[in-house]
């Protein structure tokens, strides 16, 4: 062997590359193109929130924080939600603040996978969900949501397969991965769905990783029901969520997991070596910042006021608009658009849109590990109106 050579190893990871957002957020630049693809904001944050951080950087608090997070964020998390959804978390015992939501999925998936294990996923799926699976050596069950189609054969809605789902529980199962509002497809738990999922696991020994980072964007009066609204299921589940999501602060890479005491003291045993401790300043900034409701509370109203206004220009389309209860996303199904590129599949079809329209997106496609092609896009309507209006103008041109 040549010694200035790179020595090969086997990958930890081999069927994955670059992510699917990455590819298409740098097309997207490349051609100057609106970028509905990837999720993040193209708004400002408020200023309040980056004044509380200067305050906490200007009152020195730029050390490390305890492993666990600040007492005063965990502590606004605990009543956080109690209020909201009427459970009680230790904030010293099972609340931990995490380097965003991803982390905070990988390490709960670390925490408690191991070799053999087999954890169920509901695709399509985030694509950050298998990958950590792998890492612990586990085994992914992955289960499709019904595509439910109309009579011309557009994709309509999706639905949660109950007895799939049923049948896929098994001795072996160790984690059961949920994502309410559900990114991609904008579908949102409701309390049957968490009764239903209750009455799955009950004599089992399967525990719950619940992704609810989009908590707060639930529309047209309905609810959020969080897995913590469920004693049975809080007993058994972690539970996820994001400030970068909350706040439009996604680059912040701040979120929280809420667990039971008996499976927070697990998923600290890994935190403490993966990460150890999050950003100082920014978590006594969202510490102060969370104890007005209303920073949350008005978020359904405003991201409804934007999904909304997109889906008025999207229905001046030939794109069939498929129901956004919940999350920033819109999909749409491109299939009856009358043009020779609807024949593509989603990659293809996102690739030209971008780079030939000048409006990028995602494939559902890109959310699943088997290739399956609906002819659904995602859209993130999280933009200024002035964004959202110069995209719907380009896309009513097709």
């Amino acid at each position: 062997m040549n010694p200035l050579e790179t020595p090969s190893f086997p990958s930890r990871l081999p069927k994955v590359g670059t992510t699917i957002f990455t590819v298409m957020s740098s097309l997207a630049a490349e051609h100057q193109a609106i970028n509905l693809g990837q999720g993040f904001p193209d708004f400002p944050c408020d200023r309040k929130l980056i004044a509380d951080v200067n305050a906490a950087m200007l009152a020195d608090h730029n050390q490390y924080p305890p492993m666990a997070g600040v007492a005063e964020l965990r502590h606004s998390i605990s009543q956080k939600i109690s209020r909201l959804y009427s459970h009680h978390y230790d904030a010293d015992t099972e609340i931990t603040i995490t380097a965003g939501g991803t982390q905070a999925i990988f390490t709960a998936i670390l925490s408690c996978v191991g070799p053999g294990d087999e954890v169920i996923i509901i695709e399509p799926a985030f694509d950050c969900y298998r990958p950590a699976i792998d890492l612990a050596g586990g085994k992914t069950i992955a289960i499709s949501l019904q595509v439910v189609r109309d009579e011309s054969g557009q994709v309509a809605s999706y639905q949660i397969p109950w007895d799939v789902l049923a049948n896929a529980v098994n001795p072996k199962t160790r984690l059961i991965l949920i994502n309410t509002p559900h990114n991609p497809t904008g579908m949102v738990w409701d309390k049957s769905d968490l009764n239903h999922l209750a009455a799955l696991v009950r004599d089992t020994s399967a525990l719950i990783l619940s992704d609810e980072v989009y908590e707060h964007m639930v529309y047209d009066g309905a609810k959020h029901h969080s897995i913590s609204s469920h004693p049975e299921l809080a007993a058994r589940s972690f539970l996820v969520s994001s400030f970068g999501k909350t706040y439009h602060v996604t680059g912040w890479k701040v979120g929280y997991v809420a667990a039971p005491s008996a499976l927070t003291k697990e998923f600290r045993k890994v935190h403490q070596f993966n990460v150890f401790a999050v950003n100082t300043p920014m978590q006594y900034g969202l510490a102060t910042y969370l104890a007005d409701e209303n920073h949350y509370l008005n978020l359904p109203a405003f991201y409804q006021a934007k999904r909304d206004f997109f889906r008025a220009g999207l229905s001046k389309t030939k794109f069939r608009l498929l129901p956004s209860p919940g999350s920033y996303f819109q999909c749409a199904d491109y299939s009856a658009l009358g043009i020779p590129q609807a024949k593509l599949n989603e990659a293809d079809f996102c690739k030209w849109l971008t780079s030939e329209v000048g409006v990028a997106a995602i494939p559902v496609s890109a959310f699943y590990d088997q290739p399956t092609e609906s002819g659904v896009i995602r859209f993130c309507f999280a933009k200024q109106e002035q964004t959202l209006a110069n995209a719907l103008q380009r896309l009513q041109n097709l």
